[in-house]
């Protein structure tokens, strides 16, 4: 735009050039084609170079300062060259730079003034020839706002999209981080809780087998059948990676794993209080893993005889799961327990709009408890 504002004041020179040299003035108005020439260059110079040192700056007094000094000089160039059209649109191209420089309302102010160097003409004339220019700065003042506004607009899009790049960049790598975190609770939570399953009834069988071979082998058996499930487990896992696939019930998930906990010898039941509901399945997903991460802590280090899960449907917007047992309970603080699987639990709890909380007392067993909106 301002290059384009350069042209034009030099065209519009060129024009005063011509104008003086072969158009006769209005009746009444000087005529002094050398004065209107030199001053129409310092004009011209100032208009080009003056503007852009001008414009670079932030201060208003400069702006003000070269606003009020063309203005003089525009109309300088207006009088000595008898009102040529010339001079006519170098003062327009003044009312596009205060557009550019100046406050609207200091802008509103010169397209008032530009109209008064038809002062020097008949009044009938110079009042008709002052509306005419009265209406052309309001249009150059107006055109050249929405210019203006219109540029902005462009680099306040650009600006828009770079930082939009930017956040998909951000919410790319986040997702990446999350996916990350969501396969790495899997692993723990699927696969190290089959693989501790596992390990129990291998140790359960070894104590066994030289006194009794067919407990031994039974015990063996499960413990075949256990991996086999892990292995499906890891299989639908990558699979799930690819296309997602419906879970069973969460009441008949929770039985399989209360089957499985009671089997690696530590009894355990399930309690379901209040009517079943359909969950989302962040909030079944997040419920399921707390009962397989409280129910291999269990088996892992608790030291318990017993162990329970309850589900709980009788509030009306949440759905609570408990994982107790009558183990040793915790000696630490819960909160500062270490293991990534009740990092992951949490984590779960989390994503889902719930929270996770353990309650334990030493020697009297402990309580893992996710409650989830529901």
């Amino acid at each position: 735009m301002y290059r384009a504002l350069h042209a034009l004041t030099v065209a519009a020179y060129l024009t005063l050039v011509a104008g003086v040299a072969v158009a006769q003035p209005p009746p009444g108005m000087p005529h002094d084609p050398v004065a209107a020439v030199v001053l129409g260059v310092v004009y011209t110079a100032t208009a080009t170079a003056g503007f852009s040192r001008v414009r670079r700056g932030s201060r208003r007094g400069p702006r003000i300062a070269f606003v009020a000094a063309q203005l003089l000089l525009g109309y300088a160039v207006f009088v000595t060259s008898g009102a040529m059209v010339g001079a006519i649109l170098l003062l327009l191209v003044l009312v596009s730079q205060s557009v550019l420089l100046l406050p609207p309302r200091g802008a509103l102010v010169i397209v008032a003034l530009v109209p008064f160097a038809h002062t020097g003409m008949e009044w009938r004339a110079g009042l008709r020839e002052a509306l005419g220019m009265l209406a052309a700065a309001a249009f150059a003042a107006v055109l050249t706002g929405l210019i203006t506004r219109e540029r902005q607009a462009r680099q306040e899009l650009t600006l828009a999209h770079e930082q939009l790049r930017e956040y998909a960049l951000r919410v790319e790598q986040l997702a990446v981080a999350q996916e990350r975190n969501r396969v790495a609770r899997d692993i723990h939570d699927g696969l190290g809780h089959s693989l501790t399953v596992v390990q129990m009834q291998v140790k359960a069988a070894r104590a066994v087998l030289g006194t009794d071979p067919d407990r031994a082998d039974a015990v063996l058996a499960k413990a075949q059948v256990q991996a086999e499930e892990a292995l499906a487990e890891v299989r639908r896992s990558v699979g799930a990676m690819r296309e997602p696939r419906p879970r069973a019930p969460l009441a008949d998930a929770l039985r399989e794993l209360v089957e499985q906990s009671s089997a690696s010898g530590v009894p355990t039941s399930l309690d379901i209080a209040g009517q079943a509901r359909p969950l989302l399945a962040a909030a079944q997903e997040s419920l399921y893993r707390a009962a397989q991460e409280g129910l291999t802590n269990v088996r892992k280090h608790a030291g318990a005889t017993r162990a329970a899960l309850v589900l709980d449907y009788t509030r009306p917007a949440a759905v609570r799961l408990e994982v107790r047992d009558d183990g040793g309970g915790l000696a630490a603080d819960p909160a500062e327990l270490p293991g990534y699987g009740l990092l992951g639990v949490r984590e779960r709890a989390a994503h889902a709009g719930g929270r996770m909380s353990i309650e334990s007392t030493p020697g009297e067993g402990a309580t893992l408890s996710v409650e989830v909106p529901g």
